[in-house]
């Protein structure tokens, strides 16, 4: 009996380590912008009068040309969280150039659990022409601008 135990015990384990390190390696791979969940959304009307259910960014980082962040909120599953993100329409006319943006979270799961998600946004609609390439993304909710380099 002791042996099964141990041999269960190993098993579990592996498929532990083996989902660990399946979820680790999908979180980098979204290098490919036709592989972004979202595409951000450039409209002013919705970014002014934009609402949102509480959210916390875990952490955001730009891969290609996807914005990948990693959310968490209370639900009860994640499963039906709505995310996008909403761009302004300005464009601060710096060097490098500045957007500004917002992410909205519709959250209808009234549990008290805490869950966290990953979702990508395709940055490319955000390109400005001519411009050398990179733009600021100040998205609110996030302490620092990210560089959108393109």
């Amino acid at each position: 009996m002791k042996n099964f135990i141990k041999v269960a015990l190993w098993v579990v384990v592996i498929l532990m380590s083996l989902t660990n390190m399946t979820c680790e390696e999908s979180v980098d791979t979204v290098e490919d912008s036709d592989n972004c969940d979202k595409t951000v959304v450039i409209d002013a009307n919705n970014y002014n009068n934009l609402q949102t259910d509480y959210f916390t960014v875990v952490n955001a980082k730009i891969i290609g040309d996807c914005l990948s962040i990693n959310f968490q909120a209370s639900g009860c599953s994640g499963d039906t969280w709505v995310f996008n993100l909403i761009d302004s329409g300005a464009i601060a006319e710096s060097y490098p150039e500045q957007r500004y943006l917002k992410i909205q979270f519709v959250n209808n799961e009234a549990c008290l659990a805490v869950f966290t998600k990953q979702v990508s946004f395709n940055l490319k609609p955000l390109q400005i022409s001519d411009n050398g390439g990179e733009v600021i993304l100040h998205i609110d909710g996030l302490d620092d601008a990210l560089s959108y380099k393109y």
